[in-house]
């Protein structure tokens, strides 16, 4: 069946053909016929966020919980602008989206029209793809192709950007599949030589670790149970980058834990010291590399990838592998066959040294909370509940990863390649939206809440039982870090002078506020929180001038870590500074 439709009647049917739940957004005058199309459909639910930002990272929640692709919609300009930042998150961290932006008539474009802005041009270099659409007749393939480019190889945003005139003319709308152009088809299984290579040198390694990456989990869940069964095959230890927590679980006694600037001595060491690093969905990114000519200097170097242009781009690998992680690892997997691996144990036993160092471990201080142990009370009081934890940007993130733990994956939700403090709030609020009666907890810091605090507002709105646990030290804690070790204590505005009051600023909202100031507060504090039945803000202050360890210093190798109780020889020269 055919008839004539709108343009932004097109673009709605689409959305429901891709099987869209929720579409987050913030309406403007680019956008009102899509808006005028969407009033009164119950078969998709919009969600109305305070900032255009804080859609983007809605949806950016949304799809890292539920493996489902997230829709945004913004009206131009200012709009399209104001998501960017959340556009550029999704590439850098690989999170499927599908970004509609409005744009100004099509006879206007190019006159500096009011709220008019390059959003194509802008969005370039932060997109997978991007499109004007001209013609309402190409909508519904276009639509198509976008989710197609969003969800398969590597996955990542895909903007489309209308103009108002095209969302108002008529054009055919077919009621069956649409006329996708096949354009994109990227390659998912390896070749049967590499991976008769890749066995081979798996199986002669007698140091070997698995580095696993954000590409495992967006593989799905297939790829993270063919990943735990060729490490108990092969008996190899796992570390992960900051993206990959959850991939394997953080209770078997070969998790090294998490590697790179704040991650483990053993990880790190392990990764120096090995003689084959197997590189599943990870992209050598220079938070886990460290100081590059001494990055695994005697290590032969495997690196299984979907996206071609990460290979060789850091660190020059002896056998790359391009192909969908869950394929190429079942590939392997049935070329190992019963194939025995090499005696391990010496290997483990040297992990197991270096693990005597207890790298997270903490000082204690009786005066204040330290925020390590609010982030292990808070883990050990909600484990049987299985939450989803999102982040902000800062050293509660980086505390949150090493001693919060996961054992599933698409629990753990952060900015990774941007690094965006601002995130954790609204993706709290996309993945409660997709995950109803999940526990969903936003671990924050005091001035990092404070980028999108507005979306408070939308969880009251839509009564989602998100909950906000505040790390606060009264500090930008990690440029504080910085500046302590790298720059002799000078603290160029790193201090949150007139921060709010957070337990009014939650009833101000219509949220539950609780502070907890002393330790003896601490459970049952967290506690109060789970039972609460709604939104919940925990101010928790904890000790103002704690620093994040271990560490590697910028510019440094993975064996000159910092811990507890080491000191930083002397200030960074210009060029290690210049690498923070």
């Amino acid at each position: 069946m055919s008839e004539e439709r709108s343009g932004a009647n097109i673009l709605v049917e689409s959305l429901v053909k891709q099987g869209v739940e929720f579409v987050f957004g913030y309406p403007g005058g680019a956008v009102l016929p899509i808006y005028d199309a969407l009033f009164g459909d119950e078969r998709l639910r919009h969600i109305l966020v305070r900032h255009e930002a804080g859609a983007a990272h809605a949806a950016e929640g949304y799809a890292r919980s539920t493996g489902k692709p997230g829709v945004v919609l913004v009206t131009s300009g200012p709009g399209a602008t104001n998501a960017v930042t959340g556009i550029a998150d999704a590439f850098l961290d690989s999170i499927p989206l599908v970004v509609i932006t409005g744009q100004v008539p099509t006879a206007l474009i190019g006159s500096d029209a009011f709220q008019e802005a390059d959003t194509v041009g802008i969005s370039r270099h932060c997109t997978k793809h991007n499109y004007l659409v001209k013609d309402p007749a190409d909508l519904a393939a276009v639509v198509d192709e976008a989710f197609q480019i969003a969800t398969t190889g590597r996955p990542g945003p895909v903007l489309i950007d209308i103009p108002k005139d095209v969302q108002i003319a008529m054009a055919t709308w077919h009621d069956g599949p649409a006329q996708r152009r096949q354009r994109y088809a990227p390659r998912t299984r390896g070749e049967i030589e590499e991976i008769e290579d890749a066995v081979a040198m798996i199986a002669a390694a007698r140091a070997p670790v698995f580095y696993t990456g954000g590409g495992v989990i967006n593989s799905g869940p297939q790829a993270t149970a063919l990943l735990r069964e060729l490490q108990a095959k092969t008996g190899a230890p796992v570390t992960s980058t900051l993206m990959g927590l959850g991939a394997f679980p953080a209770d078997s006694r070969d998790w090294l834990g998490m590697l790179g600037m704040h991650g483990t001595y053993e990880a790190n060491m392990a990764m120096n010291q090995s003689d084959l690093i197997i590189c599943v969905g990870a992209r050598f990114d220079d938070r886990v590399t460290g100081r590059l000519d001494a990055f695994a200097p005697n290590s032969k170097k495997i690196h299984i990838d979907i996206d071609r242009s990460s290979i060789n781009k850091t660190v020059r690998v002896d056998l790359p592998i391009i192909g969908d992680c869950a394929q190429v690892l079942e590939q392997i997997l049935e070329v190992w066959g019963d194939r025995k691996p090499q005696d391990l144990t010496a290997w483990k036993d040297r992990i197991d040294t270096w693990r005597q160092k207890k790298s997270l471990s903490f000082p204690d201080n009786r005066d204040a909370i330290m925020p390590q142990l609010a982030i292990q009370r808070l883990f050990a009081l909600t484990k049987p509940m299985d939450p989803i934890i999102s982040t902000e940007v800062g050293q509660h993130q980086m505390w949150a990863a090493q001693h919060f733990h996961f054992f599933s994956p698409n629990k753990w939700l952060t900015s990774g390649g941007l690094g965006t403090m601002g995130y954790g709030l609204p993706a709290a609020i996309g993945a409660q939206l997709g995950n109803p009666n999940s526990l969903v907890i936003d671990i924050a810091g005091d001035a990092s809440i404070q980028m999108n605090i507005q979306e408070l507002g939308t969880a009251t709105q839509y009564r989602l039982p998100v909950k906000v646990f505040i790390l606060n030290n009264e500090w930008m804690g990690m440029v504080r870090q910085w500046q302590e070790l790298t720059y002799e204590s000078r603290y160029s505005n790193s201090y949150s002078d007139s921060l709010p009051d957070f337990v009014k600023l939650a009833e101000a909202y219509g949220w539950k506020g609780i502070r907890i100031e002393n330790e003896s507060e601490l459970d049952a504090g967290i506690q109060a929180m789970i039972d609460y039945p709604g939104p919940v803000i925990v101010d928790c202050l904890v000790a103002k001038e704690s620093n994040c360890f271990p560490m590697i210093p910028s510019g440094a190798s993975h064996t000159e870590m910092i811990l507890y109780g080491d000191t930083v020889a002397g200030t960074m020269d210009d060029e290690a500074k210049a690498l923070v």
